[in-house]
């Protein structure tokens, strides 16, 4: 016999009717929920396209500060490890890295500008003060110098090269010292002796000056002797840079003397580690007239502590632009070199460069853009801590330059008159003094 089944279940028909009215409030109360608006633009029209964009910015804003906290948790990493090598008196030697030698395949050129892009985009007024605190938090920038209201700064690029403040940064007067052109860290300086002169990136691995600064660079390759020999001897610029620079020997005895009181000359140089957080503003280390300009289109590698340990040659693979010219005591060359991120070099003596280009030809092959800078044989004339360029984001400036040292006082013994005033690690300022001299 069949059992019989009730046509109605009791509780399942309530569950039912109770699920169906949970649903129906569910559904009610999510239609009368408030739905946010599209804030309405400057001229009050509510558009979807201009509402949706309108939080683009600060969604890319946000973006970038975490992807550089990531990058500067590394950096920290890192330099701590050095450090702590180097209280225990370990110099760090070069050590060739296999993960470098893949970075040649990135694209760090067009990831540059697509970060040039980036910082260039106007932030809303209200989110400036928010955004570049948390940068000089991170990076450890000294917001109090600078010689605008944060809010003044409508982009990162605006505040990246900002300006500072009257007397921020005073400027060494002794006539005989060379400042510093940049706020950076001394990672490298020392004297230039023989024809081979060779540039030390770290410990273990050097480089040809001429190979950063060009082969038609106007460098004197002896390091002492008359200047006005050691140039016509040595130098093979170009036609026009030939002329210009013997129009200076003759039209401007006081920049280019040969019976100079000195006749004694060395050749020095100091590299300069500016990091993303430091003042990226570059001035003159000295009184000099800058006669040549030279743009090499190179690579972008990171011009940090840790790539310059790792990667060869990497201040002339990068892209830079090179300064020559004279002053009171003879050559001097500023390399300002790019970076990742950093491809962006400007010359406020030369508003007109551009860097960090598209390029078709090969980085190794394509010469150096080379200009004259020839205003009735003078050049371009820069005082002591004059503004001279700025870098988008902190890089590197290899300064190379005669200073005096004394006549031989013993043979085989020479005492030399110019010293530098700092150790390799300190921290510098623009127009503190990289070195002094003392008169004959």
């Amino acid at each position: 016999m069949k059992p019989r089944v009730p046509h109605r279940f009791p509780i399942l028909s309530y569950h039912t009717r109770f699920h169906n009215h949970t649903h129906k409030s569910f559904t009610s109360f999510i239609k009368n929920f408030p739905k946010p608006q599209p804030p309405s633009s400057v001229n009050g029209a509510n558009g979807n396209s201009k509402g949706d964009s309108s939080y683009l910015l600060p969604g890319a804003t946000v973006a970038t500060i975490l992807m550089l906290g990531a990058l500067h948790a590394r950096r920290m990493y890192d330099d701590k490890k050095i450090e702590k090598r180097q209280e225990k008196g370990i110099e760090v030697e070069f050590q060739p890295d296999v993960k470098a030698s893949f970075m040649s395949f990135l694209p760090l050129r067009s990831i540059s500008r697509c970060w040039g892009q980036l910082t260039s985009m106007e932030i809303p007024a209200w989110l400036r003060p928010h955004v570049y605190k948390a940068w000089a938090r991170a990076f450890h920038s000294n917001l109090e110098e600078a010689a605008l209201p944060l809010d003044k700064y409508t982009s990162l690029r605006e505040f990246f090269v900002r300006a500072l403040k009257e007397g921020s940064r005073p400027i060494d007067t002794d006539p005989q010292c060379l400042v510093s052109p940049v706020d950076g860290k001394i990672l490298r300086f020392g004297e230039l002796k023989g024809a081979g002169a060779m540039i030390e990136q770290v410990k273990g691995f050097s480089y040809p000056v001429f190979s950063l600064l060009g082969a038609s660079s106007l460098l004197p390759t002896t390091a002492h002797g008359n200047v006005q020999e050691e140039t016509s001897e040595s130098i093979k610029p170009t036609e026009k840079s030939k002329k210009s620079w013997w129009r200076v020997s003759l039209a401007s005895p006081k920049v280019w003397d040969p019976t100079s009181s000195c006749p004694k000359k060395g050749l020095f140089y100091c590299v300069i580690y500016l990091k993303p957080g430091d003042y990226n503003r570059i001035h003159s280390p000295a009184d000099w007239n800058i006669l040549v300009r030279r743009h090499f289109s190179g690579h972008l590698y990171p011009v940090n502590e840790r790539a310059t340990r790792t990667i060869r040659n990497l201040y002339i693979e990068n892209e830079r632009v090179v300064l020559e010219g004279v002053w009171q005591e003879g050559f001097m060359a500023l390399a300002a070199v790019g970076a990742t991120n950093i491809g962006s070099i400007e010359l406020f003596i030369e508003p007109e460069l551009q860097t960090n280009k598209p390029i078709k030809k090969s980085l190794n092959s394509e010469p150096p853009e080379e200009r004259v800078y020839d205003c009735e044989g003078v050049g371009k004339v820069l005082k002591k801590g004059d503004e001279l360029g700025a870098f988008n984001m902190g890089s590197t400036v290899v300064l190379v330059f005669q200073a005096p040292i004394s006549k031989l006082l013993h043979e085989g013994d020479s005492s030399q008159e110019f010293n530098f005033n700092v150790k390799c690690g300190d921290r510098i300022k623009v127009g503190e003094a990289l070195g002094r001299w003392h008169s004959s």
